[in-house]
């Protein structure tokens, strides 16, 4: 009898659990990621925490208290920091699914502590354990979701964090804006409790999908992870498509080895150190593009550098998250026939264009033309990194890293990501106050000089490829500067099935190596 989840397989099964899982957990991921910059002005939250006020002091306090918001916005990301890491020691022990569970116990309690602050002090335990739960949950459920997808639809369904991630960002906007009318704590009490709601749904909907079939094969369970690929495929359990994939991902582990986290910091033949390199720097790149000066601070960038009011600034903040969530399809929709490459480029370049703009208006604050330009150009910079950094590089950390040892990889990555998110969130308060719009040339710079000739010379394209098959490319590689030929030579021998998976030279592709759908890849791109 083939096995159902709430009767679904197949395509179906897929997409049921990026909307049951992955949705409210990266609209939770968007959510707390914005929500303390909303905060920072509200007569109730400076009023019980005067020592991170900016809004209403001036000179050496105000400095003095750039430094202490810096630091307690930032708190957060320095516990996920820590949470993500952790996976590298039970990561792999608990599975992907226990995993995220687990995250989700320790979020709730911080959520808990965050909302019923009656002191400095609770407040930044709460944030702290807050992001120690989300840590463990970002690193583990890209991985959960890229090991459950199709070859030909894993970007696409990966990049979806990107628009959920946008949605949560909208959500915890247009709360603040509706709370700020309140004159009580209620205004944000209400926004730090709120995550608790998508908390409870993921919790609750976890345990009901299947496991990560390529972790089930690792740690031995092989019947039930040919249950699951059968489920995922809708092929027959005995199938000989399931036998193929078995031994395809059996053959992975067998010439990467079981791993460890000391093996990702040697090379080997599976050049493990270069992958976890890759990974991490993605995942760097996409904090220090500028995001989150703009995401976490944009009502205060509205506030400070534009001379809006309070109003204005949040209204603004709420529809630029909102434009950011429209644009979000425009990666999905085309990261499969595009690729990472390209679009990691088209969004550096244009993220850089922006940040060196924007610096330029709101040099003059009191024009009202390049007011209105510098706004635009906030728009616009969302466009970009939501198309090019938001969803694609939790995708392509995880596609890079081997099975044997990708938990260890995506936490290094992972911790790269809150890493810089703690420097970013930390330092700009005092880049605010001490270099005003010089400081949004240094992200220009960022953007320019840095990620876009790093992807350029070092990220090969993974695009359509299975995830045993990314291994070729770097087994076959010598040097760092090897994967990116390498992959272009692969793949110009390669041939792509029509439902978009690309099959290496001499490998099968789940049995359909013969198909008389294929093409070869330089064909179609």
């Amino acid at each position: 009898m083939k096995q159902r989840y709430f009767g679904l397989r197949g395509n179906a099964l897929s997409n049921a659990m990026v909307w049951a899982v992955i949705m409210p957990a990266y609209l939770l991921f968007g959510y707390y990621n914005g929500v303390a910059g909303g905060l920072l002005d509200l007569p109730s939250w400076v009023a019980l925490f005067p020592e991170i006020d900016t809004i209403n002091t001036e000179g050496s306090q105000k400095t003095h208290n750039s430094h202490i918001q810096g630091t307690v916005v930032a708190v957060y990301t320095l516990g996920a920091l820590f949470g993500a890491l952790s996976c590298t020691l039970f990561g792999d022990k608990l599975g992907r699914k226990r995993t995220i569970s687990l995250g989700l116990v320790v979020t709730s309690i911080g959520s808990i502590i965050q909302s019923t602050s009656f002191s400095f002090a609770q407040l930044i335990v709460g944030r702290l354990i807050t992001g120690l739960g989300f840590g463990a949950i970002s690193a583990t459920a890209p991985n959960w979701q890229t090991e459950c997808s199709l070859a030909g639809h894993r970007g696409f369904v990966v990049m979806l964090e990107g628009l959920f991630i946008s949605g949560g960002l909208v959500i915890q906007a247009w709360i603040n804006f509706g709370l700020s009318f309140t004159s009580n704590s209620v205004s944000w009490r209400f926004s730090l409790a709120f995550p608790l709601f998508f908390t409870i749904i993921v919790f609750c909907s976890v345990p009901l999908w299947p496991e990560s079939p390529r972790w089930l094969i690792k740690v031995g369970r092989i019947e039930e992870a040919k249950l699951v690929l059968a489920a995922l495929d809708d092929a027959e359990d005995d199938s000989p498509v399931i036998a193929e994939q078995v031994r395809e991902i059996e053959l992975s582990l067998e010439e990467t080895g079981k791993g460890s986290f000391r093996d990702i910091f040697r090379n080997g033949p599976g050049r493990f150190a270069n992958r976890a390199f890759i990974a991490a720097v993605t995942q760097c790149f996409q904090q220090m593009s500028g995001i989150n000066v703009l995401g976490y601070y944009q009502t205060t960038v509205f506030r400070t550098f534009l001379n809006l009011d309070s109003s204005t600034a949040r209204i603004l903040s709420a529809t630029v998250f909102m434009w950011q969530t429209l644009c979000a399809p425009i990666g999905a929709f085309t990261i499969e026939h595009v690729g990472r490459r390209k679009l990691m480029m088209f969004g550096a370049a244009g993220m850089g264009m922006c940040m060196a703009l924007i610096a330029g208006c709101t040099s003059h604050p009191e024009n009202t033309t390049a007011v209105h330009a510098a706004i635009a150009f906030i728009y616009l910079f969302s466009t970009f990194f939501v198309t090019g950094f938001l969803g694609l590089a939790f995708l392509y950390s995880s596609e890079i890293a081997p099975l044997s040892v990708r938990t260890p990889i995506t936490a290094l990555s992972t911790t790269s990501t809150w890493l810089f998110n703690f420097t970013v969130v930390e330092a700009t308060p005092t880049g605010f106050d001490s270099l005003g719009f010089k400081y949004f040339i240094i992200y220009a710079a960022i953007n320019w000089f840095l990620i876009l000739p790093t992807v350029y010379f070092f990220f090969p394209e993974t695009q359509g490829l299975h995830l045993e098959s990314v291994d070729r490319i770097f087994i076959e590689s010598k040097s760092i500067f090897d994967p990116v030929r390498v992959a272009k030579r692969l793949r110009a021998h390669a041939r792509r099935s029509k439902d978009g998976e690309v099959t290496m030279e001499g490998e099968t592709s789940e049995g359909k190596a013969n198909s008389t759908d294929e093409q070869t890849v330089e064909e179609v791109l």
